[in-house]
């Protein structure tokens, strides 16, 4: 029962989407326009840095919140802030308030990091910095990240349940980012320099998908 709503309580959290909220605010479904995504990455294609920065940190907040109820209300759990903290990912994805059509993860998944180690999310933050700037693709950085970190935490605990959970969620976080492969493939994925880059990049994306 401790377990169930250890996970209930990270998955409702989870279905706290900003960046749902704020287009329904400003009269479009986000889901509808850029990438189709509800999240901080496509909040910058669509509303505008500030916006995304915003969603972002929010979306930080909420798993930080969800892992530390967690620990704080279950501490006889081992894995309690890893099993609220991924269950807040899979709301953010998968929220049933938004028919199961949510964001990708990436945020969330930085957050359920700083709980468990605030300096390994400086280390990996730097890391993954490193990686995405020079691919020049966000998408690399969730993708990577969640192996890396569920790498880190198996070597580092011995958790055995803890890590299963973990490899789940990096599986789920893979699947989602699928199509954001499939469109490097093709050309029309948009690249970081998107954000000092703009108009070039949504030329590029048009010539491309029009191609």
């Amino acid at each position: 029962m401790q377990i169930a709503l250890c996970s209930l309580i990270g998955y409702l959290i989870g279905n706290i989407n900003p960046a749902y909220i704020i287009s329904r605010l400003n009269g479009f479904d986000i889901r509808e326009r850029g990438s189709g995504n509800a999240g901080a990455s496509n909040a910058v294609i669509t509303m505008g840095k500030r916006a995304g920065l915003f969603i972002a940190l929010f979306d930080i907040a909420k798993a930080v919140a969800a892992s530390l109820i967690a620990a704080y209300l279950f501490p006889q759990i081992r894995f309690a802030k890893i099993l609220s903290g991924s269950s807040c990912i899979l709301g953010h994805i998968f929220p049933f308030i938004m028919k199961f059509h949510g964001g990708k993860g990436l945020a969330c998944l930085a957050g359920m990091i700083i709980t468990f180690n605030p300096y390994l999310f400086l280390i990996m933050l730097l890391f993954e910095m490193i990686l995405g700037f020079s691919m020049d693709y966000v998408c690399v950085v969730p993708i990577s990240g969640s192996i890396l970190f569920t790498v880190i935490y198996a070597f580092s605990t011995g958790d055995p349940i803890g890590t299963i959970i973990l490899s789940a969620i990096s599986l789920i976080i893979l699947k989602k980012h699928i199509e954001n492969i499939k469109r490097i493939q093709n050309g029309t994925e948009a690249h970081i320099s998107f954000l000092w880059k703009k108009d070039q990049e949504i030329a590029r994306i048009k010539k491309n998908t029009n191609s």
